[in-house]
């Protein structure tokens, strides 16, 4: 009977120890899961009788050390390169990392709930890309009250209230423009004639940072081409236009209805099977491969025809620029934002001051998107 019992106890533990060793380590992410890792989970501790961690040894406990991430999805890539540099920043400042995005970007109330559950869980800090500041301001009100530090990260946290964001790890969008139109323009300045236009695809006109990347964009290549000797007009939206009758060049700005591939493919055909045009430059993932798709019948994207310029990566964007459809395109660094967010929460946690960083931008072609510091950043 001793031995009987003894083969179930021994059974059991077995049991249980499998099952808590497929739990361990992170796993693709659904809309209710989240992204989640903790830093120290191949560290040794020592256990008391019961098999909980003795929180004398656990290094965790020591920092006292939740940072919780609440992203504006996972559906792109891009988030999982973000999760990584946190993941970096995780295991280098010894903290628990968790991460969370809603299913879409859409999915505003998904995300108010994820803050909230962020704050109830006591962190150390947070770290906030906010996708509607104002359907988030009970959660970063509450943070606040706690005295929960929020760090904004990718687009951040707009009009955010004063002392609740201590500092934004992020692209410089505007200057992200500015180094697409810098690039651009080395490859248009032989084709610059009276008449030309000059193309700039926006996914739409309120959020901060496509604004931001289609306006440094349209100032810099502005500002190169008056450089050049002609006369620009600014058309196309009311966002952007700087209109100047009878201008020599035209930087005609199409922004679609509502956010659908559909709208924007159209709005890149048409600009394609207009002859003035000389380059388009697709300011997001979105507006980017939506130029990419409308030139699938067209082939009218090339070196010696019209100039395409992209941003951010994807495979669908990867393959153009690979394949010189698209000249070239910008990337951010989202490992970086990532990492950036986790090292700043972490000192505001404890204290230090913190200030605000560009976590940099690079702009990529077929010829270097193989390189060690750019490829890492181009996602699938």
């Amino acid at each position: 009977m001793k031995r009987k019992l003894l083969s179930v106890i021994l059974a059991t533990t077995l049991l249980a120890t499998m099952l808590t060793g497929c739990k361990t380590g992170t796993t693709a992410p659904t809309n209710t899961d989240t992204f989640a890792t903790k830093a120290a989970d191949n560290a040794s501790t020592d256990t008391t009788d019961n098999g909980a961690a003795d929180s004398k040894d656990d290094p965790l406990a020591k920092k006292g050390g939740l940072v919780y991430l609440v992203s504006k999805g996972f559906q792109h890539q891009y988030w999982q390169a973000v999760y990584q540099g946190a993941q970096k920043a995780a295991e280098e400042f010894d903290v628990e990392l968790k991460m969370e995005g809603p299913a879409t970007e859409s999915d505003i109330a998904d995300q108010v709930q994820m803050l909230n559950n962020a704050v109830n869980q006591k962190p150390i800090a947070i770290g906030l890309a906010a996708l509607d500041t104002e359907a988030c301001l009970d959660g970063i009100t509450a943070a606040m009250n706690a005295n929960i530090p929020i760090i904004g990260f990718d687009s951040g946290v707009s009009n955010a209230p004063e002392g609740a964001v201590y500092a934004n790890a992020s692209t410089d969008n505007y200057q992200a423009g500015v180094l697409a139109a810098q690039e651009t323009f080395k490859l248009i300045q032989g084709k610059l004639v009276k008449g030309a236009k000059i193309g700039v695809l926006s996914q739409d006109a309120t959020a901060e940072s496509i604004i931001n990347r289609g306006q440094g964009f349209i100032d810099e290549m502005k500002a190169e081409v008056e450089a050049a000797g002609f006369t620009v007009s600014v058309e196309g939206h009311a966002k952007f236009e700087k209109v100047v009758a009878g201008a020599d060049i035209v930087i005609q700005v199409a922004v679609p209805a509502s956010v659908t591939t559909e709208l924007s493919v159209i709005d890149a055909q048409n600009m394609l099977n207009n002859s003035a045009f000389i380059c388009i430059y697709g300011s997001n993932q979105h507006s980017a491969e939506a130029l990419v798709t409308a030139d699938q019948n067209l082939g009218k994207l090339g070196a010696d025809k019209v100039i395409g310029v992209g941003f951010d990566a994807g495979t669908v964007i990867k393959a153009a620029v690979a394949n010189k459809v698209l000249a070239g395109a910008v990337t951010q660094d989202p490992m970086n934002i990532g990492y950036m967010t986790v090292k700043l929460a972490v000192a505001a946690a404890n204290g230090e001051t913190v200030e605000s960083v560009d976590t940099g931008c690079q702009w990529y072609t077929s010829e270097n998107m193989n390189d060690d510091n750019i490829a890492p950043n181009l996602y699938d």
